[in-house]
């Protein structure tokens, strides 16, 4: 295996008119994905585009994501997804971190992008649904054939934070990816050309671009995109495109469950979902299987894992609550505090994953690489138990990151925006349960004594600066926050309304 694109132009040949996405009623076949691709790719090239540089994508999900995704591949680029909801000050930093020299973006972010762009240089290519609009790079001659490429060199560069510091690169190989989408999806599920595939999750995200995308053109099966999760958009799309296999994080199942709509719902195609980002309730598991006539295949992963790197299999026991054994390729174990393995039925330990699916370390990052991965595995700062079996259940997780709705928000990213306005004094960003998203975006705040600003305005001030997910739904005025004896503010400790 070398470029991740030749599982395009492989399936392509295969089965040209095969319809490779769907979308409002209107499809596109493998052999025009391919030949769209090919496009992109002629252009980058002759816009000076080298194997190994970088070329950011700030799509939703429309067919121009698959379009754009395998043109930079095709011409031997390292795509870097980002959500189209970052700010320009975000923006900034991770084409300047990446060093992206172009960025193919939606019209309604064009503005947002191209403010981000003034220290980067980064040239913004706007896309139509199907792809860029003409005019901005230049024409070439298509490249059909992928450029080749090492399997360990970079495919991705998916940003991801821990809760210090600055967000950091993950870099999957194109063997990670390969290997990742066919052993949790076409191994697993078992999918082939015959399934559709529901796009609901975002592209820019690593599940919906592996496990979804990726997976879906590796089998050679469809994929219906929704642009934006909407249940009754969701229960219509699995209706028409007779949907056999689903991705979603725990809210989106529930969302559809609860709809008035789902009780008249065919969901007869439907055979499998997947679900991730956090805990499935079994309550929700439970109902959506017995309503809807399909499993529900509950996983664990990370950007830094490709992502998947446990399941519970089809073809084994499934156990309600737990994440499942780990995938063929990926060995798990529990570390303890002091640095020793943690057997089965001994408690609590923290999740380390060696394997294929490992990313090959953070984007010119080595400390933070030798950190997470000190002894070759990966310190995931999840803490979990483990049966006999080899199941694992998550029991919490060692980063104080929350997870709102399957979408990573992390604390300081939010305090740091917090401590910019005038007013606010001490900032403690804390996780509130949510019964909709699992988990709500809440701060605690000290005010300045001379603070002229309600919390509202703070509230807003959040909002004007960072991603829509991330701002504080939930924000209160507390006297002081509390501290260590070396004066840290104690999150965990933080009073909540």
């Amino acid at each position: 295996m070398t470029n991740i694109a030749t599982d395009l132009t492989t399936t392509a040949a295969k089965d040209p008119e095969q319809s490779a996405v769907r979308i409002n009623g209107q499809s596109m076949s493998y052999a025009q994905l391919h030949a769209a691709a090919a496009k992109v790719a002629g252009s980058l090239r002759a816009a000076g585009i080298e194997p190994g540089d970088r070329v950011a994508i700030i799509l939703p999900n429309v067919p121009a994501f698959p379009v754009v995704f395998y043109g930079i591949l095709l011409a031997g680029g390292v795509v870097v997804p980002m959500n189209p909801l970052l700010k320009s000050g975000e923006i900034d930093y991770f084409f300047t971190n990446s060093g992206a020299k172009v960025a193919f973006v939606w019209p309604d972010f064009v503005a947002e992008a191209t403010k981000g762009a003034q220290n980067s240089g980064t040239t913004i290519v706007e896309c139509s649904p199907t792809g860029p609009v003409e005019g901005v790079l230049p024409e070439g001659d298509p490249i059909v054939e992928p450029v080749e490429r090492a399997d360990d060199d970079d495919a991705l560069i998916l940003y991801t934070s821990g809760t210090t510091g600055r967000p950091k690169g993950a870099e999957l190989t194109h063997s990670n990816i390969h290997l990742n989408a066919r052993r949790s999806s076409v191994d697993i599920q078992h999918t082939t050309s015959e399934d559709v595939v529901m796009g609901c999750l975002p592209l820019f995200h690593v599940f919906g671009l592996v496990v979804g995308m990726h997976a879906a053109v590796l089998a050679g099966a469809s994929l219906a995109l929704i642009p934006r999760f909407d249940p009754e958009q969701a229960i219509e799309v699995i209706e028409k495109e007779r949907v056999t296999i689903m991705l979603g994080v725990p809210t989106m199942y529930a969302a559809i469950l609860n709809h008035p709509k789902s009780d008249g719902m065919d969901a007869s195609s439907l055979r499998t979902c997947c679900s991730g980002g956090s805990a499935m309730p079994h309550e929700v598991q439970k109902a959506f299987e017995d309503k809807f006539g399909c499993i529900i295949l509950e996983g664990y992963g990370l950007s830094e894992t490709s992502p998947v790197a446990s399941f519970n299999m089809p073809d084994r026991e499934r156990k309600p609550g737990t994440i499942g054994v780990a995938i063929p390729g990926c060995e798990m174990k529990l570390v303890g505090a002091d640095g020793q393995d943690v057997g089965a039925g001994e408690g609590v330990g923290e999740i380390a994953i060696r394997g294929d699916n490992v990313m090959k370390g953070y984007w010119q990052n080595p400390e933070a690489t030798a950190e997470a991965i000190p002894d070759g595995w990966f310190r995931t700062g999840d803490l979990a138990t483990v049966d006999e079996d080899g199941y694992y259940t998550i029991v919490d997780r060692k980063k104080d990151m929350i997870l709102r709705g399957g979408m990573n928000v992390y604390p300081r990213e939010v305090e740091e925006t917090l401590y910019q306005h005038p007013d606010v004094l001490e900032a403690a960003v804390v996780a509130v349960p949510d019964d909709l998203l699992g988990e709500e975006v809440g701060a605690a705040v000290a005010l300045k004594p001379d603070a002229k600003a309600s919390l509202e305005d703070i509230k807003q001030f959040v909002k004007d600066n960072l991603a829509a997910y991330k701002y504080p739904r939930h924000i209160w005025q507390v006297e002081e926050l509390p501290k260590t004896a070396t004066g840290k503010i104690l999150r965990r400790e933080v009073s909540k309304p």
